[in-house]
C-alpha cells in the first residue's frame, strides 16, 4: 500500500504541476518607451554663398574691378586704375584675413624677358598702390606671367589692350 500511495501522490503532484504550467504569450509586449528623449538636432543649413575672402567672393564684389589695364609699354596707374585699386583696398581692409597675389601680364609683342619684366613692373605698381592705401604689404605678393597667360587671342590692338593688365586674385 505504501507503494500505491507513493505512486498516487507522485502522479497527483505531476498532474497538479502540469496544470500550473505557464504558456508563453502569443505576442511579446513592446519594451517600455522613453518619453523624455530629446529630438535629434537638425543640421544647420549649408550656405551656397561664397566665403568672404575667397576668390569667388572677391570677384563678385569687384564686378570687374579686380583687373586694371595699361597702355603699351607702360606700368603707371591712371585715374581709372586708381578707382579700381581703391575698391580692392577697401575689400582687403574689410576682410583682414584675406591675402592676395597681384599678377602682371603683357601682350605678345616684345621678347619673353622684356614681357616678364614689364609684367613684374605692372604687378608691383598695383601692389604698391594698394600698400599706399593701407593694405599691409605682408598680405600681398606679386607674380609676372608676361605674355604667357593671355585672356584674348589675336594679334590686333583690341586683343593686346586686354592682355596688358594686372589682376588681383585671392590666395586661399
Amino acid at each position: 500500500m505504501n507503494k500505491r500511495l507513493i505512486i498516487a501522490v507522485t502522479l497527483s503532484s505531476a498532474l497538479a504541476l502540469s496544470a500550473c504550467k505557464k504558456e508563453p504569450p502569443e505576442t511579446t509586449p513592446l519594451p517600455p518607451q522613453d518619453t523624455t528623449s530629446t529630438p535629434a538636432p537638425t543640421p544647420a543649413p549649408t550656405s551656397t554663398a561664397p566665403q568672404p575672402g575667397s576668390q569667388q567672393h572677391f570677384s563678385s564684389a569687384m564686378s570687374g574691378a579686380d583687373t586694371i589695364y595699361f597702355d603699351t609699354d607702360q606700368s603707371n596707374i591712371d585715374t581709372e586704375d586708381a578707382t579700381a585699386l581703391r575698391r580692392q583696398a577697401e575689400y582687403l581692409l574689410q576682410y583682414t584675413g584675406a591675402r592676395a597675389t597681384v599678377e602682371g601680364h603683357a601682350d605678345e609683342r616684345g621678347t619673353r624677358d622684356y614681357n616678364l619684366a614689364l609684367g613684374e613692373r605692372r604687378a608691383n605698381a598695383a601692389k604698391n598702390y594698394l600698400v599706399s592705401l593701407g593694405v599691409p604689404e605682408s598680405r600681398l605678393r606679386t607674380v609676372s606671367y608676361g605674355e604667357e597667360r593671355p585672356v584674348a587671342t589675336g594679334s590686333n590692338e583690341q586683343a593686346w589692350a586686354r592682355n596688358r593688365r594686372a589682376v588681383t586674385v585671392m590666395i586661399d
